[in-house]
């Protein structure tokens, strides 16, 4: 089986590195790794040109934002599997895609997904937050629940019969496309219990309170556009249970 690795990226130097290597030292052979570029200016460029063709596809250009960059390497992806990893993640282990496919291969699933945990700089080491796939059900969509998008894999066909992600949402483009998968299709999908992915804080949708509650408000229009009934009141109820998120910080499988 084949895996199409992404990684969209604009002025991450600080970070791509690891990104790279942690795709780099995979242990699974047939990895094809695409980074998209929306044209940085730090040095990122540069960084990602000198590992040469151990990158199969290094597209630099400018986009639309980072959902158009993932659907600028989901037509270049050949891969059975396309997965995303974002510039400021790595995966926690070199056996993180060889258990990837061993559960497709197992399971005979069209998506697969898993925990993540989140980091704050300059302690790259200190879990700040944990976050695990282990009991999602599609109905959780409803009230903001999503499983950890760079832990999401996707059977490459799917993206040709269902769309990829929607250029239109400043945020929720993964959550969307996720409820139309797994709730408007209803493709299969399967938890594999691993911690695989750290992720720094900081990101786009939870930076601000103004962030966040643009964030909410795409969630209510992509439940909307695929007929799911939800509320800003609904949405915010999660909160509340995310408390436990910051309360549990050790995973409860090992990373091999």
């Amino acid at each position: 089986m084949k895996l199409s690795i992404i990684t969209v990226v604009l002025n991450h130097s600080i970070s791509i590195r690891a990104t790279i290597e942690s795709v780099l030292n995979q242990t699974w052979p047939d990895v094809e790794y695409i980074i998209i570029d929306g044209g940085s200016t730090d040095g990122t460029r540069e960084i990602v040109e000198s590992y040469g063709d151990r990158i199969k596809v290094f597209l630099t250009e400018p986009d639309h934002g980072p959902y158009d960059a993932m659907n600028k390497g989901i037509h270049l992806a050949t891969g059975d599997v396309v997965g995303m990893l974002n510039a400021d993640d790595i995966y926690t282990t070199d056996r993180a895609l060889e258990r990837v496919v061993a559960a497709f291969q197992n399971h005979d699933t069209d998506t697969l997904f898993a925990d993540i945990h989140f980091v704050k700089p300059p302690d790259w080491e200190k879990t700040v937050r944990y976050i695990s796939g282990r009991y999602f059900k599609p109905w959780q969509l409803r009230f903001g629940f999503m499983p950890p998008h760079p832990t999401f894999f996707v059977k490459r066909s799917l993206f040709g019969q269902y769309g990829c992600y929607k250029t239109d949402y400043r945020i929720a483009a993964d959550y969307e496309l996720i409820i139309r998968f797994l709730h408007t299709h209803q493709v299969s999908y399967q938890y594999l219990p691993m911690d695989m992915v750290r992720m720094r804080t900081g990101g786009r949708s939870t930076k601000s309170i103004h962030s966040t509650y643009i964030l909410n408000q795409e969630i209510v229009r992509a439940c909307s556009e695929n007929g799911i009934h939800t509320s800003m009141p609904l949405l915010f109820m999660k909160y509340f249970i995310k408390i436990f998120q910051y309360v549990r910080l050790f995973p409860r499988n090992t990373k091999a």
